[in-house]
Parts: C-alpha cells; sequence; structure tokens
C-alpha cells in the first residue's frame, strides 16, 4: 500500500486559458491533451511553442503536466504518436496517459525519465490488473469511475501502484474503454477521441415483461397529464465526491481527477477551487460546491458509484435550469478569482551595498539562486538607504510567481542607490528566477525503430470459434475450433459438454466488479475437469488467467489495434487474440507480428457495458432492488428514432447490444490476415444458432437486414 500522503488535486485543461486556471487556483498537476492522440480530440489541446510555454508556467508553479496521449492508433500513426510524445518529453512533461498498449511499450522505452500512466480506458478496475501493469513499468493506474470505495481500497493495499481515482465531473454510461455506440452508429470513436456522445440522446428503457404493466400505467399517466414522453435512459448525473478526498487520501489513493477538458476555464478554476478546499481543509463547504453546480451539472450530482448506491436517482440530463444557473456574473465572479499571478513561491532576498563595489541583490527559491549586479552605490547627500525602505521595495514581487519570505540588508554606512536601480534589479533577479524555473529538465531520450510491418498471412484455414450465453449448444458446433461458455456456468455442464466432444472453453466477463476471487476460484474448478482454454477481455483478467497457467484468448475488448500491441499481448503470454472491432478489414490484412489473431465475426455487438442498468432510470417508481428481483435479465432500450437495442443483464452488468447483427458470412474471404473468426451468440435460438454457422460454413449471405460493422467503413 502506497505511503499515506496529501492526495493530489489534478485538473483538466483543454486550453491555456483552463491551465491558468487550473493553477492560480491550487491544482497540484494538470492534464492536458496534445493536438492529435487525445481522447478529447475537440478540446483546443496543445502544440508546438503553445505547449512548451504552458509547461514552463506550470513547472514555474511545482505544477506537474501530465500529457493525454491516450486513444488508440494504428499502424499508420504510432510513428506520428511516438513522436508526439518525443516533444512533449523535451518540453518537459511528467508523464504520459495511454489506452494504446504498443504505444505504452514504446513511450515507457522512448522516455525513460517520464512516468507512465494508465488511462482509465485501460479498464483497469481489479487488483490483478493493477498489479500487472505495475510490474510491466506502469507508475501509476487511472482506475475505473464504476468503482466501489471498497474495490478501490482493495486495490491500493494489494498493489504498490499509484492510484487516481475521478472525484468530479460527466460520467459516461459505459464503462470507458468498452463503449462502441459512437463508433458504430455514427463513425466516430470514443477510443479514438471523437465520441459524439449518442447516449445524451433521448433513450426510452422497458423494463422487462414482469414490469411492463407498471410502466404502461405510468407513461400512460404521464402522457394524460401532459408530461413530456421524452426520457434519457443513458445520461448519468456528473459524479462529485469531493467531500471524500479525506477519505480517499486515507485509504491511500494518490490523485484525485477531475474530469472535463472540453469544459470552459470557469468550470475547471471552480471545480479546482473546491478540490483545493476540500483536500486542505477537511471538506468544500456548500457556497462552493452550489457554485460548481451553477457552472455545470446534469440535474445535480451523483456519489452512487462510489457508495455503491446504485439506481435511479444516479440518472439525470442538462435541464434548462442547468444551464441558466451559469449565469455571466457567475462566470466573471469566478474568473476574478483568478485573473492575477499566484505567488506560490517563496523567496530569500539578499541585498548587499558595499562601498567601491557593484550592488548585488541575490534571491533564492525551490533550491535555485540568481545573483544580479548594477552600479556601484554612492553615499547619500541627506539620507542614506535604510534597511526598512529598502526591504519595502523588494517586496513588491506583484505579478509574478514568488513572494518575499524572507529579507536580508547589508547596507554599509551612508550608502544609497537610486529606489528605480533597485525596482530593477529586482524585476531582473525575478524575471532570470522565472526563466530558471520554468526551464525543462535535460533528459536523455532513447533512439528506437518502428519497422515496417510485413503483413501477417495465416496458413491453412479459416477457423472458426463460438462464444455462447449458456450451455446449449448444438451438436453441430463440435467440429468448430473452440467454443466458450461462461465461466460461471455450472461446473457439472461445463464437463458434460468437454466429455461430449465439444472443444469447449470458459468465457470470463470483460468487467468483473469486486469478483476477482470468485474469478480465481472459478478458474481453479475449471482448471481441474479439465479445461484450459479461456476467453479473456480484460487485462486483469487476462493476467489473472495467465498466471493460474492457463490458455488465455484474447477478446475484442483488449482493444488491440496495431501490430506493436499485439506484440505486446504475444509477450504477455497470451495463445492468440481478437483485434479491434474498429479496424478495417485493410488494416487488419496489413498488421505484422507473429501471434496468431482473429476478428469477431458474426454478433449482435456489444455497444456498451454498464454498471448501472438502463431500466432502472425507466422504473423511477419501482424500489431498485424490487425491479432488479423482477427482472427476467433481459429487455430493450429504443432510441429517438424508434431503433430497438437489446439489453442484457448478468445480475452485476447491462450489456447493450446493437439492433442489426455484425455478419460476414460472404465476405470473409477479405480477411486472409486472420486465422479465426469468432461467432459471438447473445439470444439467439438454438435453431438460429445452427442456420448461422451453416451460413458461415458455407459462406452463404445472410438474407436478412444485417450490419457490416466498421470493417469496410472505418472510424474517425
Amino acid at each position: 500500500m502506497p505511503e499515506n500522503k496529501k492526495i493530489e488535486i489534478l485538473a483538466p485543461c483543454g486550453s491555456p486559458d483552463a491551465l491558468c486556471a487550473a493553477v492560480r487556483q491550487g491544482a497540484d498537476a494538470v492534464y492536458i491533451g496534445l493536438q492529435k492522440f487525445s481522447a478529447r480530440a475537440y478540446a483546443d489541446n496543445f502544440g508546438g511553442d503553445e505547449l512548451i510555454n504552458s509547461v514552463r508556467y506550470c513547472r514555474l508553479h511545482g505544477v506537474k503536466v501530465h500529457t493525454a496521449v491516450n486513444t488508440l492508433v494504428s499502424d499508420d500513426e504510432i510513428e506520428n504518436a511516438l513522436d508526439a510524445a518525443r516533444k512533449a518529453y523535451l518540453a518537459g512533461v511528467d508523464a504520459f496517459i495511454v489506452q494504446d498498449w504498443g504505444l505504452a511499450a514504446l513511450i515507457k522505452k522512448v522516455c525513460p525519465d517520464a512516468e507512465l500512466h494508465a488511462s482509465t480506458q485501460m479498464t483497469v478496475h481489479t487488483p490483478e490488473g493493477a498489479r500487472f501493469l505495475y510490474n510491466m513499468g506502469f507508475d501509476r493506474v487511472v482506475l475505473a469511475r464504476e468503482m466501489s470505495r471498497d474495490e478501490i481500497k482493495q486495490v491500493v493495499e494489494s498493489v504498490p501502484v499509484d492510484t487516481e481515482v475521478f472525484v468530479h465531473g460527466a460520467l459516461c454510461m459505459c464503462v470507458s474503454g468498452q463503449c462502441y455506440m459512437s463508433a458504430m452508429l455514427g463513425g466516430r470513436s470514443g477510443n479514438r477521441g471523437r465520441c459524439a456522445q449518442p447516449c445524451r440522446l433521448p433513450f426510452y428503457a422497458e423494463g422487462g415483461e414482469k414490469t411492463l404493466a407498471h410502466r404502461t400505467k405510468r407513461d400512460n399517466a404521464r402522457r394524460s397529464a401532459g408530461g413530456k414522453d421524452e426520457r434519457h435512459d443513458l445520461s448519468l448525473k456528473d459524479n462529485s465526491i469531493i467531500n471524500e478526498l479525506g477519505d480517499l487520501a486515507a485509504i491511500g489513493v494518490t490523485s484525485a481527477k477531475i474530469e472535463g477538458r472540453m469544459k470552459r476555464p470557469e468550470y475547471v478554476a471552480a471545480a479546482t477551487a473546491a478540490c483545493r478546499q476540500a483536500a486542505d481543509l477537511g471538506k468544500a463547504d456548500d457556497a462552493a460546491l452550489e457554485r460548481l453546480r451553477a457552472v455545470f451539472s446534469r440535474s445535480g450530482f451523483t456519489d452512487g458509484y462510489y457508495t455503491a448506491k446504485r439506481g435511479s436517482a444516479m440518472f439525470g440530463t442538462r435541464s434548462k435550469e442547468d444551464v441558466t444557473a451559469a449565469t455571466n456574473k457567475l462566470l466573471a465572479d469566478i474568473r476574478n478569482e483568478y485573473k492575477d499571478e499566484t505567488q506560490t513561491n517563496a523567496a530569500e532576498i539578499k541585498l548587499v551595498l558595499k562601498a567601491d563595489e557593484p550592488s548585488k541583490l541575490t534571491v533564492v527559491s525551490r533550491g535555485e539562486s540568481v545573483t544580479v549586479t548594477d552600479n556601484m552605490p554612492q553615499q547619500a547627500l541627506k539620507v542614506a538607504l535604510s534597511a526598512e525602505k529598502a526591504s519595502s521595495q523588494l517586496a513588491k514581487t506583484g505579478g509574478t510567481a514568488f513572494y518575499a519570505e524572507k529579507i536580508v540588508t547589508e547596507i554599509g554606512e551612508g550608502l544609497t542607490v537610486p529606489i528605480s536601480q533597485l525596482n530593477a534589479m529586482r524585476r531582473k533577479a525575478f524575471d532570470e528566477l522565472t526563466e530558471k524555473l520554468g526551464r525543462p529538465p535535460v533528459r536523455d531520450m532513447i533512439s528506437v525503430e518502428i519497422p515496417r510491418p510485413s503483413p501477417y498471412r495465416r496458413k491453412g484455414e479459416l477457423k472458426i470459434r463460438a462464444v455462447f450465453p449458456d450451455c446449449d449448444i448444438p451438436l453441430s458446433f463440435k467440429s468448430c475450433e473452440l467454443l466458450f461458455v461462461p465461466l460461471f456456468s455450472k461446473t457439472e455442464d461445463i464437463g458434460r459438454l468437454k466429455n461430449d466432444g465439444f472443444n469447449v472453453g470458459v468465457k470470463i466477463p470483460r468487467v468483473i466488479f469486486g469478483r476477482e476471487e470468485d474469478v480465481k476460484n472459478a478458474l481453479e474448478r475449471v482448471k481441474a475437469i479439465g479445461v484450459s482454454d479461456v476467453y479473456c477481455g480484460n487485462i486483469g483478467t487476462a493476467a489473472l488467467a495467465v498466471r493460474l497457467g492457463l490458455n488465455v484468448h484474447g477478446g475484442f475488448s483488449l482493444n488491440v489495434f496495431n501490430t506493436q500491441s499485439l506484440a505486446f499481448i504475444e509477450n504477455m503470454g497470451l495463445a492468440d487474440t481478437e483485434v479491434s472491432i474498429e479496424l478495417t478489414s485493410r488494416q487488419i490484412n496489413a498488421l505484422g507480428g507473429s501471434i496468431k489473431r482473429g476478428i469477431t465475426g458474426y454478433g449482435y455487438l456489444p455497444l456498451m457495458i454498464t454498471r448501472n442498468c438502463p431500466k432502472r432510470a425507466a422504473e423511477t417508481n419501482m424500489p431498485d432492488r424490487a425491479l432488479c428481483a423482477a427482472c427476467t435479465g433481459k429487455g430493450r432500450i429504443t432510441d429517438r428514432k424508434g431503433i430497438d437495442f437489446t439489453l442484457m443483464c448478468d445480475g452485476i452488468c447491462t450489456e447493450l447490444l446493437n439492433s442489426e447483427p455484425l455478419v460476414l458470412s460472404d465476405r470473409l474471404s477479405e480477411f486472409g490476415g486472420a486465422d479465426f473468426i469468432t461467432l459471438s451468440f447473445t439470444h439467439e435460438s438454438a435453431r438460429d444458432r445452427e442456420r448461422i454457422l451453416e451460413l458461415y460454413r458455407q459462406r452463404k449471405k445472410y438474407g436478412e437486414s444485417l450490419t457490416r460493422g466498421l470493417y469496410f467503413r472505418g472510424v474517425e
């Protein structure tokens, strides 16, 4: 467990103005994005002289700079992404926040003095995931926003790695790094920093068959009363646990992170000030929190994930009242708070005036020293310069980042200098000290060549694998290379399939909040009956399965996007992996490396996986426990165009599936760079499963409404 110390206040900066606001309101660190390869591509971001000057300003104030290079990058982009990281490194940034496995490994090699932070988009939410990244050289893990206090504490106590927790700002409905809704529906990938936020649009969730009568009665009553029928059942309120900073510090969390690189500077200022107050005084007062809500909120705030009180109270959207609360007067008042330079650096000043020697002024701050000299002092004609008068002038440090903590004067008897000379010496000394403290460190950079990958080509026939939501597998699937059933299926059912001649393995859920020990025990049980193949879609579960000596197969949700990432996964010990569903067929066929790879070839793709079920937003009049008890585990959500999407819940998390199935049965010849395809079944009947398999065996057309996913159109 890391040593308990004061928690870092980490502020978001999408522009130089926001950065200035954050520093002047007391941030210990800021995080910024570069012009490209940042998960907030639509923020102003930083580049060129702007980046250099911003880093200098932060260094002057002792504020660390974390740089987000946290998008997935293709083989065609990875050299440019690494070059952008090199420039930021030389500019003096302290850390890189990274999502892409391959890019992370390259940055670690090229920029040895910079810290490496695992982005929340890596979906790290277990001790095993944090431990693996720590062992791979990561200095910090940005934990998933959906974790409870106890789950955060478990990670901190288990792994000696710095941890970062979101304490204020927007909550995505989907677990970060696992959302494909914007990409699939609009061609703009959240994993590549271009999310269009379709989840904030109107969505209408049904509660399932057992709550249908209740829902219909309620909605009819609303309509008859003239109420609006528009709901936003994929929109959560903003997270805010600012007054839990003391608790987080006591747990051992390193950094309190504010979300909001797309927000205005006034928001950054208000959020930073509230966090600073909470960290220093034990809590933020009501005025600070109310001002923060006025600047930006979605029907108020929620602490539902941290307190493990998930449910309907967490849902909210941006109302007219929320918008109008940010009055011009409020914004002007906030701007007024940070308009002047903040004096964060204590300085010791010493003035020496001796006869027949140049006047000398020395200033020391944060271990750096500057000495300036000027004309020799003169014998005073009337009144000599007093220590009091000299100190009064030297203490005038307004407009700089310094304040005079101590002033010492040695003035020879009867000597004086013009006040203008004294002021000029003071200004010059502080200008030089400003330059010195803001100067980036001299750093070594290791040269790494990224060879152009030779396109991988499979040997032999394209293999077929399948993933099932249950153990109801038709006999025709015996010929498939591998079949995966849920890990938490009955052990006797898994054993029966194995004994019946099915090439069966188990699939671990993509996210396992609080269930790592259960997963470990279940893996040991299936291993004991001779099942050794495991399908893993999260780095933590993959690391656990590798450690247990199992044959691990990576899922699409590992977001493997380039050849370097394939090498990372291979070095980790995986047998093979599916690549990202956001790659095109051309990109897949151009990938290099030696590890076997595959694609998701069929299925109602999961657009989201969320820890708070959308049905809870719909059934606001029914207690959450009662809703879950009455639920069938399956439901429906409808968008503003009337398109239905299936919801499937395993009792822990809910997946939102695409409205149409991905079908590639007649286009498999276009994937020469894949060794296998995976048929991912969710709610299909046994008869439909057999029909789909036969289509893929014969490579025939589907004949119904379908999607080709992103394989032939790509994403921004």
